[in-house]
């Protein structure tokens, strides 16, 4: 059931800032989104955890603005620049059914948060057209409860980040103070509602939870107090992906952001694989550690043995 209605624009609450602007009316909130989607890129991809990619790509659509401000993100020209091409409902569509017809696994909304309600239109149109993929909602956790209500309908798989514990760390990196409550509040909802991962016969996803822990630079106790948070609260049976990727970049490769423009440690990201082993978890993987490599550069660790499209019997 495809929910969310395109009034939801006239009084945008889509994310926990709650702007209540009119986008119909040209009015643009902190994302900087309006009426018509912007998508910066779409296809195949074969980055994703395993299960997500699979053997023959996980169907990504990039949307371009970003409820968040991250000051160290990869993505700024189309999160925060706004950068992309501007499609109506009838072209979203085509996307959807191109990434189907390409023979992705899933359909893979990268931070769709500000488009929700194009978003329904859209994936309804390409189910009636007779495709019908697993949904991947794939966002930093920066999410409202009520929008989450409206999807869940329609999500199959949530692959959310969970990145601070702390107010004045998302605060400096995100401009979003709010965001722990929010995102811990959205992952609960998250996991009550499609539980844990779920493979079919081939080792791909078809629903449930993955959450991303990404060790910041000098934040590594703060990974290691979520995965405490989500042992206490969640358990440890949701699937986890420990991820070394940071790199500085966009304004923390500036120098103007003291403390954020330098690679996470061996140390720092070890002793988060290591807190989330301890406690528990057993289900997902770790990145493997290279340093300051550029991440599209970094894979996924499995098991020796493993595959991409397996999924490893523990955390490795």
């Amino acid at each position: 059931m495809l929910r969310p209605s395109e009034s939801q624009l006239r009084a945008c609450l889509l994310c926990p800032r709650r702007c209540g602007v009119d986008r119909e009316a040209g009015e643009r909130g902190f994302c900087g989104a309006g009426r018509d989607v912007v998508v910066y890129r779409h296809g195949p991809h074969h980055g994703e955890e395993p299960p997500i990619s699979g053997t023959r790509g996980s169907g990504t659509v990039f949307f371009s603005h970003c409820t968040l401000a991250c000051l160290y993100c990869q993505n700024y020209p189309w999160s925060q620049e706004g950068q992309g091409d501007t499609l109506g409902p009838d072209a979203l569509a085509e996307v959807f059914t191109g990434l189907a017809h390409q023979g992705c696994h899933n359909w893979n909304l990268v931070s769709p948060t500000p488009w929700l309600p194009q978003v329904a239109r859209a994936l309804a149109t390409a189910k009636g057209h007779g495709h019908d993929l697993p949904i991947v909602y794939n966002t930093s956790g920066f999410e409202d409860l009520e929008a989450l209500a409206d999807v869940a309908g329609w999500v199959d798989i949530f692959l959310a980040d969970l990145r601070y514990a702390t107010r004045e760390t998302a605060r400096e990196a995100s401009r979003a103070a709010s965001y722990v409550e929010a995102a811990r509040r959205a992952l609960l909802d998250m996991w009550q509602r499609v539980g844990p991962l779920q493979l079919d016969a081939d080792g791909i996803a078809t629903r449930g939870m993955i959450c991303r822990i990404l060790v910041l630079p000098g934040r590594s106790e703060e990974a290691v107090q979520n995965l405490q948070w989500l042992a206490e609260h969640v358990g440890t049976g949701l699937a986890l992906s420990v991820m070394s990727q940071y790199v500085p970049a966009y304004r923390a490769a500036s120098g103007e952001c003291p403390g954020w423009d330098r690679p996470v440690t061996r140390d720092e990201y070890e002793r988060v694989c290591e807190t989330a082993e301890r406690l528990g978890f057993d289900e997902g993987w770790m990145q493997e550690y290279e340093g300051d490599v550029a991440p599209e550069l970094l894979g996924y660790q499995m098991e020796a043995g493993g595959s991409a499209a397996t999924r490893s019997p523990g955390l490795t």
